[in-house]
């Protein structure tokens, strides 16, 4: 492994901030990543897995050695007529593996379509769109478990998943590193189009006639319909997840907004999407600097262009900030600040 000093991390994150690394190397498969973590000569030194960088916000330049995953591959485990189990590395780019079970004619992870980042980060933020979660498809992973300095697998009921949430982002954060991910898809027909805009893109269409390929394609569009280009427009995708509250907090904001969108979540409790709440708080195009509120998406917030990370964090802090004193809610950030 080569490791570099004095790195550039703009483009190894999609906000596109310009923050250095003291040092920066790339490992191509688990020797490589083992040999980081157990080597002496790495001990002391602050590290940070990152993989398509997605989902980080750097505020400041990181004094210690981040270590870009990239394990590549993927094989079918075991098979039958109705599934199959594959086994996928975690630095391959989640979309590329989505349009790849879609072109097989796997079901199940059509609707995660168009998600940036690697599938390593997947579980990690139990990620999901158009009423789809992976931990619906989840089957295992494996990894290196950096306080036991061994490798270990973990099942669904071990990695505690939540709403864009599980153990990697609690007890395990920065105490685990994902490997591989093993995922069971169906070969059997079986799509989820409940979603709204989902449903209302595909209405026209007989329900039998609508394919995997359909649905990623319109999945496609919507996304790109109203969530920028990180390529072009810096930007971590969602910043905010959608604020979960009992009825009494919906029948409470009814009163004044009785357009107020909500949907079922769990047993008793709702979500209320976290856009909805910062449009309402007059946040929505609003730009300060060269920091902005997306136009098109109130969830999106993005890098004009120059931007430092503390400045995109007093931005979002300064929004949390409007929804707490409105709506008394507070809103939980899907991006890991660093």
């Amino acid at each position: 492994m080569e490791i570099k000093e004095n790195y550039s991390l703009k483009k190894h994150n999609t906000f596109g901030v310009d923050v250095k690394a003291k040092l920066f190397c790339e490992a191509q498969n688990e020797e490589e990543l083992w040999e980081l973590y157990s080597n002496s000569k790495y001990d002391g030194i602050p590290k940070y897995v990152i993989g398509g960088g997605s989902n980080i916000l750097f505020t400041q330049d990181y004094d210690g050695l981040i270590i870009k995953n990239n394990l590549k591959g993927k094989k079918i485990i075991s098979e039958d007529e109705n599934s199959v189990l594959i086994k996928v590395a975690a630095g391959e780019v989640w979309d590329n593996f989505v349009k790849y079970c879609v072109d097989n004619n796997y079901y199940g992870i059509e609707n995660l379509s168009l998600i940036p980042g690697n599938v390593g980060a997947a579980p990690i933020q139990n990620i999901g769109a158009y009423g789809v979660e992976i931990k619906n498809v989840f089957n295992s992973l494996s990894g290196i478990n950096l306080d036991k300095k061994e490798f270990e697998e973990l099942g669904k009921a071990g990695c505690k998943f939540g709403y864009r949430d599980s153990i990697f982002k609690n007890e395990y954060r920065g105490k685990f590193i994902v490997t591989s991910v093993v995922l069971r898809l169906s070969k059997i027909k079986d799509l989820h189009l409940e979603y709204p805009s989902l449903k209302s893109s595909l209405q026209n269409i007989p329900q039998e006639n609508i394919t995997s390929r359909m649905v990623r394609k319109r999945v496609i569009a919507i996304r790109k319909s109203k969530l920028p280009d990180p390529k072009f427009l810096g930007n971590a995708g969602s910043f905010f997840k959608n604020p979960v509250v009992d009825y009494s907090k919906i029948e409470e904001i009814q009163k004044d907004y009785p357009d107020l969108p909500f949907y079922k979540f769990e047993d008793e409790s709702y979500k209320i999407p976290a856009g909805w709440l910062i449009e309402r708080c007059g946040w929505k195009g609003k730009r300060i600097g060269n920091v902005g509120c997306y136009e098109k998406q109130a969830l999106i917030i993005v890098n004009y262009g120059g931007a430092e990370g503390k400045e995109i964090l007093q931005f979002t802090n300064d929004i949390g900030i409007s929804v707490k004193s409105k709506f008394d809610i507070e809103l939980v950030s899907e991006v890991n600040i660093i």
